[in-house]
């Protein structure tokens, strides 16, 4: 049986315990962007639905989707995409056994957030080109 009289000490090790390092704080942006894809990727299909459903509905989705607001939306969603595109090839290279080394760790976190925010700013300013 296990001891029930464990004094004053944590059960496990946590988050408090723990210095916020750059890996942890990048790892962690990555899982909040895989949530937040899934909340955008909602908002587009109710886009989708719209369309399907008539004129009035989707003028109503549109309108909304394309307000300021809409428009924030898109584009945090649109770099959590980059930033999830560039951590998972981060990961690709990991997986293979490369990249482990602090200096390469803290250099391609450092390529994944500028690599990120440089699609994104790419994918916009072609989108507003195109339209």
């Amino acid at each position: 049986m296990a001891d029930v009289n464990r004094g004053d000490r944590p059960l496990s090790p946590h988050l408090s315990i723990y210095r916020p390092m750059y890996t942890m704080i990048l790892s962690i942006t990555h899982r909040i962007t895989g949530v937040g894809l899934s909340l955008g990727i909602v908002l587009v299909t109710w886009w989708f639905l719209a369309l399907a459903i008539g004129e009035k509905y989707f003028a109503f989705a549109d309108a909304v989707l394309t307000s300021v607001f809409g428009g924030l939306i898109m584009i945090a969603s649109l770099w959590a995409l980059m930033f999830h595109l560039c951590n998972g090839i981060r990961h690709l290279f990991w997986d293979a056994g490369y990249g482990f080394e602090l200096q390469t760790a803290w250099r391609s976190g450092l390529a994944v957030i500028a690599g990120s925010i440089i699609l994104t700013i790419l994918v916009v300013a072609i989108s507003m080109g195109a339209s």
